[in-house]
């Protein structure tokens, strides 16, 4: 950050019903699936799609399963949020720091009025959304844009960029997630990353000639695959691996929270984690590095009914590995990361 003036520092996350009953989960659920980056379609299809599929049926399973999740402070990515904005507002003292959600409450608009009301110079925008794509990143982004751009004075705006490779980033995951395997001490490793169709990577590669177009297409650093959100998955995976000392035989890399029958990036968290005990691993451990806060995807997905599958198909021991959230070593990242912003 520069000298001499007031940035102010708008940290997002996808966002969150605001309370675990139906009616709101499918207030929550049109808004997020109506994103045309999210179900890349024709309009009235996907209004079609939403409003007599998804929503009649997919509003009381959500709600369900936001219910087995919710505190008594309210859902856990938000109040976490909240934590995280005041642990970094500690580390970043000459800054304002504010929540925005691409989706619910608060939201991205109110996240930058919150700032200009307290004559912030500049807005640095954070997407806490360690891999790029253009579901996330890309849908936050151009919602921010459009905000931004209607306004008379057009506050100047930077942006943290995917940090997948960020030496904090990773060092901070280490730091979480040591202790808990050497207790632990698993037979096996997952890294889960949330899922995306493959056509929504095959669309970031500008070529349209080398993602998902060999086994291997992810092996190289390439300017086709600048984008691709599951090269910056795999690499995550190798250098996190490497940080906590798992041989490559030891962990593997998978896709979670798939919508739909398209084709989705493989191979799915579900169907590891029940084939798993079929190979003999016992112990299991999952962490989810395309998370920084806990969420709906880790903690009911991965933690309840990923431990009852990977029981229920054999295993014996299982353990979901919190995320970043605000632990000490991701708070000091982060604000380093947003310093020289």
């Amino acid at each position: 950050m520069h000298d001499n003036e007031r940035a102010g520092i708008l940290l997002i996350n996808t966002g969150t019903p605001d309370a675990p009953r139906p009616p709101e989960v499918r207030n929550y659920l049109r808004e997020f699936l109506s994103d045309p980056r999210i179900l890349d379609i024709p309009a009235l299809t996907r209004w079609a799609l939403l409003n007599f599929i998804i929503l009649p049926k997919r509003k009381y399973r959500s709600a369900e399963a936001y219910s087995q999740i919710w505190t008594e402070e309210g859902a856990p990515l938000l109040v976490i949020m909240g934590e995280l904005r005041d642990k970094v507002a500690e580390q970043l003292p000459n800054a304002v720091v504010e929540l925005g959600m691409r989706y619910g409450s608060p939201s991205l608009e109110d996240g930058v009025e919150r700032l200009l009301e307290q004559g912030v110079d500049r807005i640095i925008a954070a997407p806490l959304f360690p891999q790029y794509s253009s579901a996330a990143n890309g849908s936050v982004l151009e919602k921010l844009y459009r905000l931004l751009a209607v306004r008379w004075n057009v506050p100047p705006v930077s942006i943290l960029p995917p940090f997948y490779a960020e030496a904090g980033f990773l060092d901070a995951w280490a730091a979480v997630a040591r202790p808990y395997l050497e207790e632990f001490k698993p037979d096996h490793v997952l890294l889960s990353y949330h899922g995306l169709p493959e056509r929504h990577v095959i669309k970031s590669d500008p070529t349209g000639a080398h993602c998902l177009r060999s086994e291997d297409c992810c092996a190289a650093d390439v300017p086709a695959n600048r984008h691709c959100y599951r090269k910056q998955c795999l690499r995550t995976s190798a250098w996190l691996a490497q940080r906590l000392g798992l041989s490559s035989e030891g962990y593997e890399t998978s896709f979670q929270s798939r919508l739909g029958k398209d084709a989705w990036i493989q191979p799915e968290t579900d169907g590891l984690i029940q084939a798993l005990p079929k190979r003999g691993v016992k112990r299991l451990a999952v962490l989810c590095p395309a998370f920084t806060v806990d969420c709906l995807e880790t903690i009911e997905e991965i933690g309840l009914r990923g431990k009852e599958d990977f029981l229920n198909a054999g295993g014996s021991e299982y353990l979901m590995v919190p995320s970043l959230n605000a632990h000490p070593a991701w708070v000091e990242a982060l604000a380093n990361l947003l310093r020289p912003i």
